[in-house]
C-alpha cells in the first residue's frame, strides 16, 4: 500500500466507521486533513519502522495518523485570529475562512483529543499503547508543543535570545516532530539506548523543520510555501534569520541534517537499520542558498 494513501485511510477509516454526529464538523476537520500536507511526521515513523525490518499492518498507519491529526488541529489553531491570524494555508483558505471560527476551534479541539482514541483502538500490546499515549500527549500537550506555543506568543514583539528562541521551537516544534522517532523506536520494540539516539534524532529534525520554516518565510513566495510570507518579519516575532542573518541560518539547518543522519549511519552499523528512505526524507529537507 501506498504510504500517504494508507495515513489518509486511517484518518478516514476513523472518522467514517461511526454515527456522525455533526456533519459539519466532519466536514471542517477533513477539509485540513485533505489541504496537501507532506505528511512528514507520519511518514517518518513509518520509514523508520520499515527501517528496522517491520511489516507495516493498520496499527501501524493508524498510529501515523493519529500525529497528522495533532499536526494538523494545530495548524487550524494557529491561523486563527487570536494567534497568527493567517487566511491561507497550504495554499487555500484557512479553516476559520472557510467555515468560522467556532467550527475551527472544535475542528482543531477533536484533532487533538481523537488520537488518543485512535491508538487505543490498535491492535498493539497493551504496553506500548500506553508508552505511546503518554509520549504523544508529552509532546503535544502542556510540555510540548502547547506550551512552546504559549512561549512563543509571548514572546511576539520582543527581543528574544537565541536561547529563548532554542526553548520556544524545541518545543513548539521539536517535540511533536520527535514523537514519530520515538514511537518507531517503541512498536519496533527497541532498546532504551536505540529510544533514546531515535529521539536525539528527531529533536535535531525538529530544529532543522524550524530554521527552515523560518528561511522559506524570509525567501520564499506565497505560491512556493502556500501562505503569507513573511508574516514573522511584519509581526516583528524573532527568528534564526532575524537573530543570525540568512548564512548562519543556512548553516544551522544543514548542520541539524547531518547530526541526525549521522544517528542512523550510527544505527546501520550497530542494529542492521536500513536508513535509505529515512536518508532521503531528510535530504530532502535541505535549502541551499
Amino acid at each position: 500500500m501506498d504510504k500517504l494513501q494508507g495515513i489518509d485511510q486511517a484518518i478516514y477509516r476513523y472518522y467514517r466507521s461511526r454515527k456522525v454526529i455533526s456533519e459539519e464538523l466532519i466536514a471542517s476537520i477533513l477539509y485540513s486533513i485533505d489541504s496537501g500536507g507532506k505528511r512528514i511526521r507520519p511518514l517518518i515513523m513509518l520509514e523508520i519502522l520499515e527501517g528496522f525490518g517491520v511489516k507495516l499492518n493498520d496499527s501501524h498507519f493508524d498510529v501515523a495518523a493519529a500525529v497528522e491529526m495533532i499536526h494538523t488541529g494545530s495548524l487550524i489553531h494557529d491561523d486563527l485570529p487570536a494567534m497568527d491570524n493567517d487566511d491561507y494555508r497550504r495554499g487555500r483558505l484557512t479553516n476559520h475562512k472557510k467555515f468560522n471560527e467556532a467550527t475551527a476551534i472544535l475542528a482543531g479541539d477533536s484533532l487533538f483529543l481523537d488520537p488518543f482514541g485512535l491508538i487505543a483502538e490498535t491492535n498493539l500490546s497493551a504496553e506500548i499503547k500506553i508508552q505511546l499515549v503518554s509520549e504523544l500527549s508529552y509532546s503535544s500537550g502542556t510540555f510540548g508543543m502547547v506550551g512552546g506555543q504559549m512561549l512563543d506568543m509571548l514572546g511576539e514583539e520582543a527581543q528574544l535570545s537565541l536561547e529563548d528562541l532554542q526553548t520556544i521551537h524545541a518545543n513548539k516544534t521539536g517535540k511533536l516532530l520527535a514523537f514519530p522517532f520515538v514511537a518507531a523506536g517503541i512498536i519496533a520494540e527497541q532498546s532504551s539506548v536505540v529510544v533514546t539516539d531515535l529521539q536525539t534524532a528527531g529533536e535535531l529534525i525538529g530544529l532543522a523543520f524550524q530554521v527552515r520554516d523560518d528561511i522559506l518565510d524570509v525567501t520564499a513566495t506565497f505560491e512556493e510555501i502556500g501562505k503569507t510570507p513573511q508574516k514573522d518579519l511584519l509581526a516583528e516575532k524573532s527568528t534564526y534569520p532575524a537573530l543570525l542573518g540568512l548564512e548562519k541560518s543556512y548553516a544551522i539547518l544543514n548542520e541539524s541534517l547531518e547530526k541526525a543522519q549521522a544517528i542512523f549511519q550510527k544505527l546501520q552499523e550497530n542494529q542492521g537499520f536500513n536508513p535509505q528512505n529515512i536518508q532521503e526524507i531528510i535530504e530532502r529537507l535541505r535549502l541551499h542558498a
